[in-house]
């Protein structure tokens, strides 16, 4: 039973620390202006080209946004592109001064 716990807790702490990593290149890429948040509630490149790494953890990122959404519209019985507006509205507040959000589809701007 020793063992079992043992590896329990090295799987938890191997997950934190892999989301904290997540987490932290997704908001460096965010600083960097490479990437913002959309309007239509997923994360969008603000420079033409972008590093691979950056292409990949934005397209996991999405992914989950996207399963999330599509949970939580059939929980609530409402379309899925209400959920995702809702959720741009709320990465809008979240989101850090100096970071790019899409003012008008495919237009980014710096938020204050």
């Amino acid at each position: 039973m020793t063992v079992l716990k043992t590896l329990t807790r090295a799987f938890v702490i191997t997950l934190v620390l892999i989301s904290t990593a997540f987490a932290a290149t997704l908001e460096e890429a965010k600083a960097a202006g490479l990437i913002g948040e959309k309007q239509d509630g997923y994360i969008g490149f603000v420079q033409a080209s972008v590093p691979a790494d950056v292409q990949a953890l934005v397209n996991d990122v999405n992914a989950q946004r996207r399963q999330r959404y599509e949970q939580i519209a059939r929980d609530n019985g409402i379309d899925v592109r209400d959920v995702a507006k809702l959720a741009f509205t709320r990465a809008l507040e979240a989101t850090q001064s100096g970071n790019y959000v899409e003012s008008a589809p495919g237009q980014w701007s710096r938020k204050p």
